[in-house]
């Protein structure tokens, strides 16, 4: 019986190893910028196209990743001059089921001074001064009510209500984490691209961009250079230096692949050793009444009293990170599901972690469970005021 056991155990691992190599990062969807009779920005002399180094800049990061990252899935919004709508690009990536989404832009100002690289996500509008997520929930729930019409939708949609405001708690909760997601790769961007070749670093924006607000997982648009600076210009135009580009780019999706697969692995690992526990259980046999007695051994009885000290906080603790956002939420937060968060306050953002402990073991254990209600969570390590992923 043990055998059999055994023997099942192995094939489920065997089985469930397969498919974490195939769960990770499998699929990027990069977006030149522009394209057919959308130039983007044109240079002083009319002779450059945004539109033109975009697409040579993305061919390049694409090849470079399908030969360093041979399992991940690389598909373009567009692979020549052709028109794409902004609409269409997110839904190529959408449609492709993709774990990130990458849009290259060539920046461009009326005056020849600006210069250097950046970096959006998805953010709060600096010129209307409103949250962008509100409004797009309500985009959504117009938008989501179409599935009314479908014959029997509650089974379909496993009971989602879109006239229920209750069911947009996780769709603000997802966003929130590709938020999240979104500003852990822009930075990583940002490192890569500050190595040069146009080492002008002006940071990472929050920004309403459409082609990122239609996406439906982590993404970013990077700004790579300015097309009305002569020194950006001069880099933009030679082969050489936009192969550094897309080397720079390549660099910065390594380190966040092997970020977002270690988390993955770890959940897999995780779950293993669960299901391992549930089923290899040791039988101990009763001892032999002579055994026992001889095996007996007197209790020892402490009448000492032991001096209590006051335990110091612990320096490192881990915990679980559900989501974070822009916008500090009330712990009592329906958002919260009965959990009480600790808030982790990183620049503008505000992060969200759970089942905090200093053993690393009881938050794996709870880590499973957690996934089931936040299939984007993922454990952290606290030390102080910083916070990052436990490894």
């Amino acid at each position: 019986m043990k055998r059999t056991i055994h023997l099942v155990l192995a094939t489920f691992f065997a089985i469930t190893g397969v498919n974490a190599q195939n769960i990770g990062l499998t699929t990027l969807v990069i977006d030149p910028g522009h394209g057919g009779n959308d130039p983007g920005a044109v240079s002083r002399d009319g002779k450059s196209y945004e539109k033109t180094f975009t697409l040579d800049i993305a061919n390049r990061l694409s090849e470079k990743i399908k030969a360093g990252c041979p399992g991940v899935n690389v598909i373009l919004t567009r692979d020549c001059d052709k028109t794409v709508a902004l609409n269409d690009r997110a839904a190529i990536a959408n449609k492709a089921d993709a774990n990130l989404f990458m849009s290259i832009h060539i920046n461009s100002s009326p005056k020849t001074g600006p210069n250097g690289f950046s970096v959006h996500v998805l953010g709060q509008s600096s010129k209307k001064d409103r949250d962008l997520f509100a409004y797009n929930m309500d985009v959504c729930k117009r938008e989501n009510s179409v599935i009314l019409l479908e014959d029997d939708y509650s089974k379909k949609y496993q009971g989602y209500d879109p006239s229920d405001p209750e069911s947009f708690i996780f769709m603000q909760l997802m966003q929130n984490s590709h938020l999240e997601q979104s500003l852990e790769f822009a930075q990583m961007v940002s490192e890569s691209l500050n190595r040069g070749p146009i080492t002008a670093n002006r940071g990472i924006w929050q920004d309403p961009f459409l082609v990122l607000w239609k996406t439906a997982m982590p993404a970013v648009l990077v700004e790579v250079g300015f097309i009305s600076n002569s020194t950006d210009l001069t880099v933009l135009k030679s082969a050489a230096e936009r192969d550094k580009i897309a080397d720079a780019l390549c660099k910065a999706f390594k380190k966040y692949k092997a970020g977002y697969d270690h988390s993955v692995a770890l959940d897999v690992e995780v779950h293993e050793a669960t299901v391992q526990a549930k089923v290899e259980v040791p039988v101990q046999e009763q001892p032999k009444p002579s055994e026992q007695a001889q095996a007996e051994v007197p209790v020892q009885v402490q009448t000492e009293v032991p001096v209590q000290v006051q335990a110091k906080a612990p320096a490192v603790r881990y915990g679980v990170q559900i989501f974070a956002g822009a916008r500090k939420l009330d712990p009592a937060d329906k958002a919260f599901l009965g959990y009480t968060p600790e808030i982790v306050s990183v620049g503008k953002i505000y992060k969200y972690v759970i089942a905090v402990s200093e053993d690393l073991t009881e938050v794996k254990k709870e880590f499973v469970q957690i996934r089931n209600k936040y299939p984007d969570a993922f454990l952290v390590r606290l030390e102080g005021e910083k916070i990052s992923i436990a490894k």
